[in-house]
Parts: structure tokens; sequence; C-alpha cells
């Protein structure tokens, strides 16, 4: 019999933090135990969540004072049978954490599925390594960068803004989160133009990009509005999976016809996982559950931006994402918001080889362009790979020297 685990962070006003963490594992399973007859107990074994763990910790001082008194804190580790539910996302989610999310101050913040349950999810269908096999990229990171300022401009901006990203030596380009399907760049206007440009680039640089076209509209028109993308030429997917759940990303990974990667945008994701108190620690949110669900790359904010995460939320994100985890595919982790090239270093320091660097005004507000931009990064990540400092680098770079002056440069830490 398979079983999910689930690890709370509580601040509970009690003291006895074993009663709360059985409260758990029977609230959320057959409901009470101890007044059972002896013949009901054991028809409802298998059914009964078990209290794994019980960590006390040292109370959060900060904590107390926003909540206005002392609170015991601690970590509860609670194991739920899978006889008690589908092998789905939303069962798994409800099971552990529905209702249990409205009881107080508690967090889930780690999540783990046996071998058996695991199964039942097969994760990215391209993930690290794919999508490396299909950019012929494999000793440094990829570059990413987005569309900027393409709301209320028609399709012959849209397709030069994409030409110069991709001469400049991009490997992805995505479409800017909030560009839906409209009459200035319709959906399927924007993957035809996309494909002709692409083709265009590659025949100068030789190298490959990918572009993720947003797959946007109501829930029930995705897979085959995503089919159709394929059926065009689309060579990857942005989706908003927060705005429709997991287990609709699921649906289109696992789909035979959807035969390209699927980039997931944390859009909605600080609502759930900013708080220390609530909601679900990032590195389940965008780390487990995506890659669970089959994500091939993940964005999240980087630890550096005005948009920032703590560095080791950041860094838990990404090892979820990359960590050896059954038979599912690694995930290319995509810190975003507030990347320039002077940054490259430390990127590369925390987030290693496989890591996807993407900037927005890093790239677009280079005083070359976004050509110059993009140029800039490729040639600050080969020195990172190199082992060389960017300012010797900037030596026989124009581009990185250009943005070194206009950004500054970071070292490494």
């Amino acid at each position: 019999m398979g079983k999910v685990t689930a690890t709370y962070l509580v601040h509970e006003k009690k003291s006895d933090l074993e009663k709360k963490a059985e409260g758990i594992a029977l609230g959320l399973t057959v409901g009470s135990w101890t007044d059972l007859p002896q013949l009901e107990k054991e028809q409802l074994q298998k059914h009964k969540g078990i209290v794994e763990q019980v960590t006390v910790l040292e109370e959060d001082e900060k904590a107390n004072e926003y909540l206005g008194g002392s609170r015991k804190r601690g970590l509860i580790k609670i194991s739920y049978p899978s006889a008690n539910f589908s092998p789905d996302l939303p069962a798994i989610l409800t099971t552990v954490f529905g209702k249990l999310s409205l009881d107080g101050e508690i967090k889930l913040v780690d999540l783990e599925l046996d071998t058996a349950l695991a199964s039942h999810f097969p994760g990215p269908k391209y993930g690290i390594t794919g999508i490396r096999r299909q950019l012929g990229v494999n000793e440094r990171p990829l570059v990413m960068s987005i569309f900027k300022g393409v709301l209320g401009k028609d399709i012959s901006f849209f397709k030069e803004q994409l030409r110069e990203q991709a001469l400049g030596g991009v490997d992805l380009v995505k479409d800017d989160e909030i560009l839906f399907d409209n009459p200035l760049t319709p959906f399927e206007e924007r993957i035809k133009a996309a494909r002709q440009v692409l083709k265009e680039t590659e025949s100068i640089t030789g190298e490959k990009t990918l572009y993720a076209v947003n797959v946007t509209g109501k829930t029930r028109n995705l897979r085959d509005k995503a089919r159709k993308a394929v059926e065009l030429g689309a060579n990857a997917l942005l989706f908003n999976v927060l705005s429709y759940g997991p287990d609709v990303l699921q649906e289109l990974a696992e789909d035979k016809e959807i035969t390209v990667p699927i980039m997931a945008h944390p859009a909605l994701a600080g609502a759930s996982g900013s708080s220390s108190l609530y909601g679900i620690r990032y590195s389940v949110l965008l780390g487990k559950l995506l890659r669970l669900a089959g994500a091939d790359l993940v964005l999240f904010p980087s630890p550096y931006g005005t948009v920032a995460l703590k560095h080791e939320e950041a860094i838990g994100i990404a090892k979820a994402l990359t960590e050896q985890s059954g038979s599912q595919k690694k995930v290319f982790p995509v810190p975003s918001a507030g990347i320039h090239p002077g940054l490259v270093p430390q990127l590369f320091t925390d987030f290693g080889l496989d890591s996807v660097i993407n900037a927005g005004g890093g790239v677009h507000g280079h005083p070359d362009g976004a050509a110059g931009g993009a140029k800039a990064f490729r040639q600050a990540v080969d020195a990172a790979v190199a082992g060389i400092s960017l300012e010797e680098a900037a030596k026989a770079n124009r581009e990185l020297r250009i943005a070194l002056e206009l950004w500054g440069g970071v070292a490494a830490k």
C-alpha cells in the first residue's frame, strides 16, 4: 500500500505538539480512534493517518510578536495511506492540506510520495536532458529572454523583437505571461511568425531557439489549443500553472500529441507561499508539485531582484527540481527578475550548470538593443563556465563591457 508523507511547520497556542499531531492524523483520515470498538479499529487500520515524527523547534520571537503571544513551534510529519485517495494531485493536496490549511498557523513545508504512489506521475516529458538535446547545448547554462512591451503592438513588432533576441544568441524566448490571445498578436499568428523568424535566424547563427507561446483561455479548451500550437510548429509552451492548477499541467504534459517542452510560470505563487506561517513552502509549490505535474522548466523569483525570494528558498526550489527523484526527469530551474550580465557569476555559483539564466530588462535595456543584451549574457556565461572574471572577459567582448558599465558586476560569493 502506498502513502504520501506531509511535513508541517506549526505555531501552536497549546504546548502539546504530540497531541496536535495526532489530532491532524486522525482528523484528516478516520476522524477518531480511541473510542472505537476493536473490530472497527481493525477495519480502519489501513486508513488511519500515522504520526511519523514530531520535532520541537525554538520559538520564533518575531512570529510570537506578530501573533500576539507565545507559540509552541515545531515540525510535524504525518503519513497518509493511499487507500484513502485516488492517485491524482487534487486528491493528494486535499487530503494533506485541504481543510487543514484553514486551521490556524500551519504551513505545508514538505511532501513525499513513496515509490508506488510516485509511479502514477511520470513527470516531465523532456526535462533538462531532453531540452539540451533539442538545442544541442550541453556544457553551459542556457540563456533565456522575454518579450517586453508587446501589449498594444502588432505582429511586426513581435517578429522584430524575437529576431533580435535570437540573433543575439538566446536559447529560449518566452511570451509575457500577461500576453493572451488578442487581435494585434493572435495566438496562432504568433506561432506562425515565430516559426518563420527562428528558421531564418538559425540559418544565420547556426543555433536553435525555442519560443514558448503562452497557452491561455478556458480550461476546457487548453488541450486542443496546445495541440493546435504544436501542429502549427510551436517548439515550446508557456503555462500559468497556478491560475489553472497543477493537475491541468499534468494533463497537458502527459498528452501524446503535445510534443514540446512546457515552461511553468509562477504567477499567483506569492498568494500561497510567501508567508512564513501559512500556505505551502515554495520548494513544494514551485518545486516538487510542478515536477510531479510534468513541467520541463519552472520560473521563480531570483534572490537578487526587486521581486526577490530569500536565497535559501530559491535554492530550495532548484534543489527540488534537480535532485534525483525516482525515474522522474530533472527540471530546468529558471531564476528570474532583476537579472543582468553582471550577476551571471553569482547565478552560476548558486544554480550551477543545469539552470537557465533569464532576463527581460537585462537584455532589452542594453544600449545595443536586445541583440547586444543577449550577446552580453552569452559572453558572461562563457566566462563563468571557463572560470574567467567578467572584467577580464570584458576586455575582449564589447557587449559585455558595455553591460558592466551600465549595470556593474557582482562577484560570486
